[in-house]
């Protein structure tokens, strides 16, 4: 069988990705090795990178645009958890010889739209081949105010813990798109849509620099990423179930399947922020909240190490579950 017709590998950059470092002057129009960026006066520079491949990270079935976009917005949402803005990002794609121009053309239709929503441009990267699955890799640059930046330490006991949005949906989706949950066509296109789009928090980040003690995204799931949280911090923690923030259509799946409600804490692919701060900045992060537009909900209560990372049910009943979230090895 013939293979697609598709320009080499300066073409395709050229004609396809090059356009995408239009607002960008310090990436040359990738004519060059490297790009360069200054950031302003009094910040410092964040890097976070991520990569994602067929089958593990998306499906072959899912649409080139958003297969694109969720890349672009896992790496977002890290630069949020850091309290960061994001300003560019580097770019590197794998593509099999049967991949179409349309496809990658379509791809990078994707990235154009959310460049335009998150104000970023593409500065540099790579484009090979590869006999396996698709897989790409990006590198998001951001800036934070010198010496603030968020992290994974921090958190004390005593201190409020805080998710962002609703939970679950992402996992949920994958579910859905997959066969496994069934509900109304409004409710399953809702699910997937939150899978292969999430919706990185880079309004509220950043206005939680000098209010969060600890933050990260939550992409393994709550229970897996709150565990990575306390670790760092060297504390425990104590959530409460129905306190979780659950979007109507995942409420709607686990008040028909309670056993989805597990999926929920410990599915991954949310993009929430989780952080920990003191309770006496709950009125200043109810502020940020209602300023940035993302829904903001306290969720439990760091504890010390010795008593471990546990969610409870409405009687204080610690809930079990199978994983807590999930692992690549």
């Amino acid at each position: 069988m013939p293979q697609p017709e598709r320009p080499d590998e300066f073409s395709l950059i050229a004609k396809v990705f090059a356009p995408l470092s239009a607002e960008a002057p310090g990436a040359f129009g990738l004519t060059d090795d490297a790009a360069i960026f200054a950031p302003g006066e009094g910040m410092e520079i964040v890097l976070t990178v991520d990569a994602i491949v067929e089958g593990v990270h998306f499906l072959s079935s899912d649409p080139a645009d958003s297969v694109a976009q969720k890349l672009l917005r896992v790496n977002l949402s890290d630069l949020a958890a850091k309290g960061a803005t994001p300003r560019g990002y580097l770019l590197v794609t794998s593509w099999r010889a049967d991949t179409t121009l349309a496809w990658i053309e379509g791809f990078a239709d994707g990235l154009r739209r959310d460049q335009k929503i998150f104000g970023i441009a593409l500065w540099g990267g790579d484009t090979v081949s590869t006999p396996g699955p698709l897989s790409f890799s990006l590198t998001a640059i951001g800036e934070v105010p010198r010496g603030k930046m968020l992290r994974r330490s921090g958190a004390r006991i005593g201190d409020d813990l805080y998710v962002s949005g609703t939970i679950g949906d992402g996992a949920l989706g994958l579910a859905a798109a997959e066969g496994r949950l069934v509900g109304t066509l409004d409710d399953v296109r809702s699910l997937i849509g939150r899978y292969r789009c999430p919706q990185p928090r880079n309004a509220l980040g950043p206005r939680l620099v000098g209010l969060a003690r600890a933050a990260l995204d939550v992409s393994d799931g709550l229970m897996a990423d709150l565990g990575h949280l306390c670790e760092t911090s060297g504390v425990g923690a104590r959530i409460e179930a129905p306190l979780i923030p659950l979007s109507p259509a995942a409420r709607r799946a686990v008040d028909a399947n309670s056993s989805w409600f597990g999926t929920a804490l410990t599915g991954g692919d949310d993009y929430e922020l989780l952080f920990a701060a003191s309770p006496a900045n709950a009125a200043r992060i109810a502020g940020v909240a209602t300023e940035s537009g993302v829904a903001v909900t306290r969720i439990g209560t760091v504890v010390s190490r010795e008593e471990g990372v546990n969610a409870v049910d409405s009687q204080g009943r610690p809930l079990t579950f199978g994983q807590l979230g999930f692992k690549h090895f």
